[in-house]
């Protein structure tokens, strides 16, 4: 690809599970960019994350984790807006400048929904998630999954009343970091059976033309565990 290395050894390295909702949005996003890369399995049971190795590259010991050459970055959001300004430097007709755009204006509509993901979205389904996903179902505190799916919901009817009143995707007729973002975990809220799960027609409908990207199938669309 224009702008990257393309033998093994120069190729971005993405440290993660496959699993991860936040990995999953890093490997979409390099699907988009059309971004070669390597991805190294850590974390849960490949564990890795406390060897001095890891911690020498993200002392926070999470993934994801991204080594790009002399450049390691961490945290899921920040690594897609790197891939998206790195791709931007050398190849200024490509996905990177609609992926993430460059008048302030229209950027900053996209990082609201990143930091929106990370402070109130994921905070607030991670109780229904783990505990109807990754949790044993004699273990699970049923109490703390509804009210999670509650909030959750609440969440996704503001998606989906912002989602009325603009174009398919999240910020308008294009489709942005913001869709890949929030798509990973729309992945899980359609992916999780509970109770008295709101009818969100338009936030339905967008899910459907995201899922139809070929970086979704491959990456977020397998099955969740």
């Amino acid at each position: 690809m224009e702008g990257w290395e393309t033998d093994m050894q120069d190729t971005p390295r993405v440290w993660g599970r496959v699993n991860s909702v936040n990995v999953q949005k890093v490997l979409w996003c390099c699907d988009e960019l059309g971004v070669p890369f390597e991805r190294i399995d850590a974390g849960l049971q490949f564990g890795k994350l406390d060897t001095p190795e890891f911690r020498a590259l993200n002392p926070n010991g999470r993934i994801p984790t991204l080594v790009d050459g002399d450049v390691v970055m961490w945290e899921s959001n920040a690594i897609m807006r790197y891939l998206a300004l790195r791709q931007a430097e050398t190849d200024t007709q490509g996905p990177s400048r609609s992926l993430y755009p460059q008048a302030a204006a229209a950027r900053a509509r996209v990082e609201r929904w990143l930091d929106w993901v990370l402070s109130t979205l994921g905070p607030a389904e991670r109780a229904m998630f783990h505990g109807m996903i990754r949790t044993a179902p004699e273990k699970r505190d049923m109490a703390a999954i509804q009210a999670s799916a509650k909030a959750s919901g609440d969440l996704w009817r503001l998606l989906d009343d912002h989602l009325a009143q603009g174009g398919p995707f999240v910020e308008g007729d294009t489709f942005t970091l913001a869709d890949i973002a929030l798509g990973g975990y729309a992945r899980r809220w359609y992916g999780v059976e509970v109770e008295g799960r709101p009818d969100l027609q338009h936030l339905s409908a967008w899910y459907g033309r995201v899922a139809e990207r070929p970086g979704f199938a491959r990456h977020v669309a397998p099955p969740l565990t």
